[in-house]
Order: C-alpha cells, then sequence, then structure tokens
C-alpha cells in the first residue's frame, strides 16, 4: 500500500478533533469524508478505517510511539507511524517518519502483549470494573472481540420489502449482502460500502442496526393494535423495528428528552412509511402520568455505559469516566422506577441495555422486582460480543401481573 499526503493529513487532522477537542469519531469520519470529493471509494475507506483504528488502539499506540498521551501533531505523526508499521505498510520519505524505529515498533509490540490494559487499549479503570463484574477470563474474550472491526449490518423493513427482494435489489446497485444466521430481518453486507447513498435506503427498504439491536423489538412480543410505549426511543431504530412488527396498526407512543432526536425519528418514519407513531418531548411528569397503567407494552432501551457496544464506538472508552458508571446505574434505577408505571395489567416490559455489566443488567432488574412485587420475570438474555460476533446486549421481559 502507497500512502497519499491528502488522505493522511485528513486521517491526523481528525484524530486531532477526536484526542484534543473531544469530538465523536463518528461524526469526525463523517466530516472527514466529505473533505475531497475527487476521493474514490479505496480512498475513503483507507480515511475511515485509519481513524477508527488509531483510536481503538490509542493507549497501545501511545505506549509504542512513547508519546506519554500528548496529542501534538508531531506526537500523532508517530502514533500514525506505529500504526503503518504494524500494518506492514513501508513508510515514505517523508519529514514526519524521520528516524521511525520500525524494529524497536514491532519489538515493543510483542513486549505489551501480556498486559491486557496495555494490549487490548483500555483504561485502567474499566479493566478493574469488568474484570470484577465478568471475572478474568469471560473479560478478556469479550473486550478481544470488541476490539474487531465492527461490520455494517442492515434491518429490512418489512412494510415495504422482504429481506431476498432487498437482497436482489441491492445486487444491482453492486452492494452484496448475505443474511445472519437466526436473524429473520438481518443482512450482512459482504464488502463496506456507502448503503445511504443507495436508492434502497432512498425508498425506505432497510436502516443501518446491529444484528443485536435488532433482537430487542421481538423480544417486547408486540401484536398489530397493539398500544406500545418506546420509552427512550432516541432516533427510532427500534421504534421503526416495532412499527414494522406491528404492521402500521395500533399506536406507538416515542417518547425521549430530546426533542432533536425525535425529529431525526419523524424522518426517517416518513422514508420507511411508518404513520402509526406519537411522538412526545418528556419534559414534565406530566407525559409520563398521563400514560400511567395504559400501555400494552413498554420498551426501556434504558441509556448505559455502552460497554458492549466498544466495538462500533471505540472512542467511549476514552469518553467513559469511572463516576458516570455510579450516576447511571442510579438514573437506569429510576427510569425502571418511573416507566414500569405505564404499563397496564397483563402488559409486558422490556428493560434493555447495550452494556454487558450485570450491574447496569441483571442486577437492576433483581433489585426493580424487590420492591416491583405486580411484576413477574418471565425471561432474560445476554448477547456476548465474543459468542455472537455483534454488538453486546441485554434485555429482559417482564410481565404485569396485578
Amino acid at each position: 500500500m502507497r500512502l497519499h499526503r491528502n488522505l493522511c493529513f485528513t486521517v491526523i487532522d481528525s484524530l486531532s478533533m477526536i484526542f484534543n477537542d473531544g469530538e465523536y469519531a463518528g461524526k469526525v469520519v463523517e466530516k472527514a469524508l466529505k473533505r475531497d470529493k475527487r476521493w474514490g471509494a479505496r480512498d475513503r475507506k483507507f480515511v475511515a478505517e485509519t481513524i477508527y483504528d488509531i483510536t481503538r488502539w490509542k493507549r497501545l499506540y501511545n505506549e509504542i510511539a512513547g508519546t506519554k498521551e500528548h496529542y501534538s501533531r508531531e506526537n500523532l505523526w508517530k502514533m500514525f507511524a506505529v500504526w503503518a508499521t504494524l500494518k506492514g505498510i513501508e513508510l515514505p520519505d517523508w519529514k514526519y517518519f524521520e528516524d521511525t524505529p520500525v524494529r524497536r515498533i514491532k519489538g515493543k509490540f510483542d513486549e505489551l502483549q501480556s498486559d491486557r490494559k496495555i494490549k487490548e487499549s483500555i483504561p485502567d479503570w474499566m479493566d478493574e470494573v469488568a474484570v470484577k463484574e465478568l471475572g478474568e477470563a469471560v473479560w478478556s474474550r469479550e473486550i478481544a472481540a470488541m476490539n474487531q472491526k465492527a461490520e455494517v449490518i442492515l434491518r429490512v423493513n418489512t412494510l415495504k420489502i422482504d429481506i431476498a427482494t432487498l437482497q436482489k435489489f441491492l445486487r444491482k446497485e453492486d452492494v452484496e449482502t448475505e443474511k445472519v444466521r437466526d436473524n429473520p430481518t438481518a443482512l450482512r453486507l459482504v464488502e463496506r460500502k456507502n448503503v445511504f447513498l443507495t436508492e434502497a435506503f432512498k425508498r425506505g427498504y432497510f436502516e443501518v442496526q446491529d444484528a443485536s439491536s435488532q433482537l430487542v423489538a421481538p423480544f417486547l412480543q408486540v401484536e398489530p393494535g397493539m398500544r406500545v410505549v418506546d420509552t427512550c426511543a432516541g432516533a427510532g431504530g427500534k421504534t421503526l423495528h416495532l412499527a414494522a412488527m406491528m404492521e402500521n396498526k395500533g399506536q406507538i407512543i416515542a417518547l425521549d428528552i430530546y426533542a432533536g432526536k425525535l425529529a431525526q425519528l419523524k424522518k426517517r418514519a416518513k422514508r420507511a412509511g411508518v404513520h402509526n407513531i406519537d411522538m412526545r418531548v418528556i419534559d414534565s411528569t406530566k407525559v409520563i402520568k398521563k400514560l400511567k397503567g395504559s400501555a400494552d407494552a413498554v420498551l426501556i432501551d434504558a441509556p448505559c455505559s455502552g460497554i458492549g457496544v466498544l466495538k462500533r464506538n471505540p472512542d467511549s472508552k476514552w469518553k467513559l469516566q469511572p463516576e458516570f458508571m455510579d450516576k447511571i446505574r442510579g438514573t437506569q434505577a429510576e427510569i425502571l422506577d418511573r416507566y414500569s408505571q405505564m404499563v397496564k395489567v397483563g402488559g409486558k416490559m422490556v428493560y434493555a441495555t447495550c452494556s454487558i455489566l450485570p450491574s447496569e443488567n441483571e442486577n437492576q432488574i433483581k433489585t426493580f422486582l424487590k420492591s416491583h412485587k405486580e411484576f413477574r420475570f418471565v425471561e432474560d438474555r445476554k448477547v456476548s460480543p465474543f459468542k455472537s460476533g455483534f454488538d453486546g446486549f441485554y434485555m429482559a421481559l417482564l410481565e404485569k401481573t396485578e
């Protein structure tokens, strides 16, 4: 592979935004890919994957480069040189790569493989919390799996098309896909491409949604005609899935504290041909009180640490702080207590997170059931990144019996 200056400069500029300015990697990559309209698919792929790669392995590359977590442009070039060397890419004769110790880089990499925190490039505190909750062996497997590159998974919009027809339609647009085992709505991209530019996307035939995330809506066991509340709807990935399962019949009330996210859902719903969603901003306690005891099914896709989706959001491990963990557990318990009031007798509720930590998952459910005798536990499901190859998720199904 030959390195090109304009692509490498884009990567360095982007890393500075992520490491120094605290910007989200996804947004930075989005901006980076718009930098030069002349770039082809290979150029765009290089830029996106290199930014994510160096972000994912920040601690490891920092240790090897000896840059002491100071992310000046000079040090970012040193980290880039580490990345390129470990990838087997020949460094060009540029001033940024003068005196790069190629042999020492490889030796240092081998030397650091015995320390999981550096080898897997994670903060000390995160490693300690995860080992305490999951054990050494489980955590070692999970974090190694989450350091692999995330695949692009599509969810077919069954309101408009079936999975086989969508595959044929995408093939005509030079997008090859394959079905995901045990998931009737999921397609995996064989080769990474910008699917948002396809005619199939514009027609609302699919959404981009990880295979694990696609398991949550079916877990709620909704049916056409029901009254369903999605309490933390956000931009509505799971809301739209619920609407498809309900065949656009009945009512879905999509709640969120952020009006901007619901505005995104409105646009997505229009493209998807969904018209049974009522969007409401939670701007006071009255919104929840009005819905008390009225829902056949309630989905609580709770805010969480996101430790199950580090594969997809590698920069989040650098943004997360230990004090946030205690705060989010308190928020989860509060949300469970408040939003569960919307379930009617005989109705069901799913509590879900994209975390793999028991303190955010099964422990929350156990605590909730002790003080809410009107609910009974039905079943739960844990999705392991190591076992599944997809994001880590947890979901618990409860029923209100009295």
